[in-house]
This record gives structure tokens, C-alpha cells and sequence, in this order.
């Protein structure tokens, strides 16, 4: 008998291949939650394929991505991450500790892999680092403790300064945590610290304004989301003002920035795709223990430190692990 299709008899019973092929298991999707925009975090993205491939996944191939980007817009997470529910996602990889609660908020079944800056135990998020319980583990960056050292590594680079400013995004969950932290350093230090707010763009350009009403000598940048994704903005507005300022990672100082300390984003993302995939094989986020960096990158750009005068001292070239000049 001539037909179109063969049918195919399994157990008795008669299934057609195109109805065979809808009852396959489709690709598996992973939902990616960033509080920046995705020009911004273009090597991190890469960085986080390239640990899924390292884990077998290609996207395209055997996963999908669904991809959404608050572009600093933290009031949009919410939204986003119920998207994604509804979406029935496999898993969720959230960037940034807005957009990890936004998600922890959103489900409590599907597995979510982070990278925040925080202490995730102590924000609630996970019950430990070794056994984080419930649906959630991933890579903690700690930048948020590592704000004291930076404030005192640019008073160090720049002795002179009796006023220093702190940068914080007023929308950042961590913002009062971290102003607390750094006016105690700058207490230890003995130099005054004034405290500037921005959440958006203009903002950003006023704050630098204002630094010159505080005659501030040096300034510190919150170890933020939303700053990274402005980090042309910000160097930029540093150099026009003549402001020796300090980051959270060596991106800043690449595009002109003066120092930075922190870890390396690119390998906390690689490592965020390692786990991503490791949990689509089948793997627990509750079973797997949340990442910490054991190695923190000090950058400085000597052209820079040369255009605003300064001379870094012994002290800090002795310890640099990388010398942009």
C-alpha cells in the first residue's frame, strides 16, 4: 500500500513519525537574568559559554537561551523573572543580587545558578556554602567585602586626599551596607568620605559634577551591576574631572580607568556555565557548593596615574598583577 507516510508499530500500537517526533524530549532552555545590557557584558556572556561548552552544551546545538536584560532598570527583575517561570524554563542563571532574588522570588522548583557580589548565606539566599539547600547555588564574587581594601588601596595611591567620595547606586540592594562599611575604613584611615547617589545615567554625570563642590581627591565606585554596564561613562567623567578613582574589576582600568581590585568576571562567569550545565546533566543545585574566588587581581593604568600626576608607589607596584601602560 502506497501512502504518504509509513507508520511505525510500537507495542501494538500505530504512531506516525511526525507524532513519534513530538513526543521527543525538546532542547533544554536556559533563562538569562542580567541586571546590565548585554553590550556592556559582552566578555562575561562569552565567558559563560564558554563553560557551558566545557560542560558539552552549545547553544543552537543541544540548548537554547532565553535571553533578559533589565538594562539597570532594577524594578523590571520581577517581571522578568516570572517571565521566564512561565516560560517553564530549565534552569535560570541570574547576574547580579537583584536579579537572584527577583528569581528566588519567582520560583522555588527550578534550579537557579548565580553571580552575585555578595555573602549569599548571609543574604538569605542559600542555607550554606558547602550544602546550599533549596534550588539555588552558584559563584558569590564577596565584592561587597572587599570595599574597604579598595578604599584603602586609592588612599594608599593617593596620600594627599583628605576627602574621598563613595559612588553607590541608591537602587542596589547592598548600598547601605556598603556606605557603612567604607565610612568605617575611611574612619581607620582618617580621611573624610562624602557619600554620592546615582541610579542612572544623568545621575552619573551630576555626582562628578558635585565632586568638585566637595573638592574630593580620589573617588571609590561602588562594586555594582549597573556601574559595570556604565563603565565607559564613568572613566570618561574620571578623566574630565581629574578624579583618581577605583574599581571592581580590570575592564575599567583596560578602557583608561586608574586602578582596579577584584576578581576576575570572566572566570566567575565560565564557572557560572560549568555549573549551568553540570545541573542540566542532572545535578542538584542543593548539592552543589557555592564558588568563591581564591585570587583577586590588582590592575593599574600607569598612563593614567602619568595624566593625573600621580606616581604609584612601591608599595602597590610590588603587589599589581597586571600594569596597563
Amino acid at each position: 500500500m502506497r501512502r504518504r507516510e509509513l507508520l511505525l508499530t510500537l507495542g501494538g500500537a500505530v504512531i506516525a513519525p511526525r507524532a513519534l517526533r513530538a513526543q521527543q524530549k525538546a532542547m533544554p532552555v536556559i533563562g538569562y537574568l542580567n541586571v546590565n545590557s548585554p553590550g556592556s557584558a559582552e566578555p562575561f556572556a562569552a565567558a559563560f559559554q564558554q563553560g557551558l561548552g566545557e560542560a558539552g552544551y552549545a547553544e543552537g546545538q543541544n540548548v537554547a537561551i532565553e535571553r533578559r536584560w533589565a538594562e539597570g532598570r532594577y524594578d523590571r527583575l520581577s517581571a522578568m523573572a516570572a517571565d521566564l517561570v512561565g516560560r517553564k524554563v530549565d534552569v535560570i542563571v541570574a547576574g547580579g543580587t537583584a536579579a537572584v532574588i527577583g528569581a528566588k522570588d519567582a520560583t522555588s522548583t527550578i534550579p537557579i545558578v548565580f553571580n552575585i557580589g555578595v555573602d549569599p548565606v548571609a543574604a538569605g539566599l542559600v542555607a550554606s556554602f558547602a550544602r546550599p539547600g533549596g534550588n539555588l547555588t552558584g559563584v558569590a564574587i564577596m565584592n561587597t567585602e572587599l570595599m574597604p581594601k579598595r578604599l584603602e588601596l586609592l588612599s594608599e595611591l593617593v596620600p594627599h586626599a583628605q576627602v574621598i567620595a563613595l559612588l553607590v547606586n541608591s537602587n542596589n540592594p547592598n548600598a547601605d551596607r556598603i556606605i557603612g562599611e567604607v565610612q568605617e575604613a575611611a574612619r581607620a584611615k582618617g580621611v573624610e568620605l562624602d557619600i554620592l547617589k546615582a541610579a542612572t545615567e544623568s545621575e552619573i554625570d551630576a555626582a562628578f559634577a558635585t565632586l568638585v563642590q566637595l573638592q574630593a581627591g580620589a573617588l571609590v565606585v561602588q562594586a555594582e551591576w549597573y556601574f559595570g554596564s556604565r563603565r565607559e561613562q564613568l572613566v570618561a567623567l574620571a578623566a574630565r574631572y581629574a578624579v583618581p578613582t577605583i574599581y571592581e574589576f580590570r575592564e575599567f582600568v583596560a578602557a583608561g580607568g586608574l586602578i582596579s581590585f577584584g576578581t576576575s568576571f570572566t572566570e566567575t562567569w565560565r564557572q557560572v556555565g560549568i555549573y549551568t550545565g553540570t545541573i542540566l546533566k542532572g545535578a542538584k543545585p542543593a548539592d552543589l557548593p557555592v564558588q568563591q574566588p581564591t585570587t583577586f587581581e590588582l590592575v593599574v593604568n600607569l598612563k593614567t596615574a602619568k595624566a593625573l600626576g600621580l606616581t604609584v608607589p612601591p608599595s602597590i607596584l610590588a603587589r599589581v598583577d597586571e600594569v596597563i601602560e
